[in-house]
């Protein structure tokens, strides 16, 4: 299919969108990079959100601010190193313009200069929850998600400099509307995940934050961030940027204002519990039957399986050594996996793509050799950056932290290794 561009006034001068809700739904579901969508909300409500109509629509309501110090550490911010405080948006403009006939509130103890504020994620639902009719102010179905509107929307107030810092959702794709000021977007490919140096300190349910700090790094305890290959764009108002699931992502404010909206979004249906451990045992199955085919102590006289207590039978096709895996449809039946969309996507002035940053390549002075390295090499390439990372200044032995094993606990480096530990213990016997 070839999605082509459309023009942006009809016949009878009426506004036509470069792309219908089907045509968007379909770039969505077959582009694995960040795009930004153009010309598709002039006509969106929303786009009047500016502070000072949000500040009347809210009428004096106290949100949640999150306040961060502008400065240029080699650290990362996040969210539970900054203050807290309640305040109206007529204080937070007070604030902003520097009006000394009004009080700024508890602003006050924060001076422009050195701090910024962010009321970032707030729920549209719970913000509005007495003014349900601006629920239709934002028109998610205009991108093939009929009935998705301010309801299953977050908004994100800022003011320069403010950002959050560098993750990845653990769940959906996410699609950013910015109604004012520009933000300027890092976002770097789930494949970069490992020069990242992934962490769960800070621990959020559904995030994984980077220990880099993405805008000023840290090389020297962080070498490996050399080869990360991030896209940058700046975007705009009445643009609509499209991240896909798990990209990693820093977002920063540009202008003294940014209102930005959004909605995370769940591709496909979700599987249930007992069909997700039928996955795993499927998995686990595939990786003994091809680490069978590669160990000589696993080629005579054993055909082990690793059965979780799914209640699913597995399901094998002949003689190929790899597990096929299907999901259930609403009958129970197994049904094959939806084959991948073959979308020949027009990019052009209504779709812009977002560019990658060119970067010297670099030596990663914790590489592997050529061919698959061995399990006991990965652990001792793994402990050296870990070595590395950690090596306290004039050889002093530093503390471990709380932080420091919780960490290791769930970082996810660790639990694969582990789990090819157990594979491998598991395939030996």
């Amino acid at each position: 299919m070839n999605i082509a561009i459309s023009q942006l006034s009809g016949e009878d001068g009426s506004l036509t969108k470069p792309f219908n809700a089907e045509e968007v739904r379909t770039i969505i579901e077959s582009l694995q990079k960040p795009v930004v969508f153009l010309n598709m909300v002039s006509d969106w409500p929303a786009m009047r959100w500016t502070i000072e109509n949000l500040s009347q629509l809210l009428n004096g309501k106290e949100l949640t601010f999150r306040i961060g110090k502008r400065k240029m550490s080699k650290a990362p911010q996040f969210e539970t190193q900054c203050q807290y405080i309640q305040a109206t948006l007529q204080e937070f403009l007070v604030w902003l313009h520097g009006d000394t006939n009004s009080s700024p509130g508890l602003f006050l103890s924060y001076p422009r200069s050195q701090y910024w504020a962010y009321a970032d994620y707030k729920y549209i639902a719970k913000m509005f929850e007495n003014k349900a009719e601006l629920f239709q102010d934002i028109i998610w179905s205009d991108f093939g998600f009929p009935g998705r509107d301010g309801r299953d929307s977050t908004l994100w107030i800022g003011s320069e400099a403010a950002n959050t810092p560098c993750h990845l959702d653990s769940y959906g794709c996410n699609l950013v509307l910015q109604v004012q000021g520009r933000k300027r977007w890092h976002l770097f490919p789930p494949e970069d995940t490992c020069f990242l140096y992934p962490t769960r300190i800070p621990y959020e349910e559904s995030s994984v934050f980077s220990s880099v700090n993405v805008v000023n790094p840290d090389l020297e305890h962080f070498p490996r961030f050399r080869r990360a290959r991030p896209y940058v764009v700046n975007l705009c108002p009445g643009e609509v940027l499209f991240v896909p699931r798990h990209w990693w992502h820093y977002v920063e404010s540009l202008d003294p204002v940014t209102i930005s909206i959004n909605s995370w979004i769940e591709l496909g249906a979700v599987t249930s519990y007992e069909t997700n451990l039928h996955y795993v045992n499927l998995a686990v199955q595939s990786c003994l039957d091809n680490a069978k085919t590669h160990s000589a102590s696993c080629t005579k006289g054993s055909d082990q399986s690793v059965q979780l207590s799914s209640g699913l039978p597995k399901k094998r096709k002949g003689g190929s050594g790899a597990a096929e895996f299907t999901a259930k449809d609403g009958q129970g039946k197994l049904a094959e996996p939806k084959a991948g969309l073959s979308t020949n996507i027009c990019i052009g002035p209504n779709l812009v793509p977002v560019q990658q940053v060119a970067a010297a390549p670099e030596e990663d002075p914790v590489s592997s050799t050529s061919g698959d390295p061995s399990l006991a090499s990965r652990l001792e390439a793994k402990q050296c950056s870990l070595d590395c990372d950690s090596k306290p200044a004039d050889n002093v032995r530093r503390l471990i932290s709380t932080d420091d094993l919780l960490n290791c606990l769930v970082h996810p480096d660790i639990i694969q290794l582990m789990t090819e530990i157990l594979l491998g213990r598991h395939c030996s016997h």
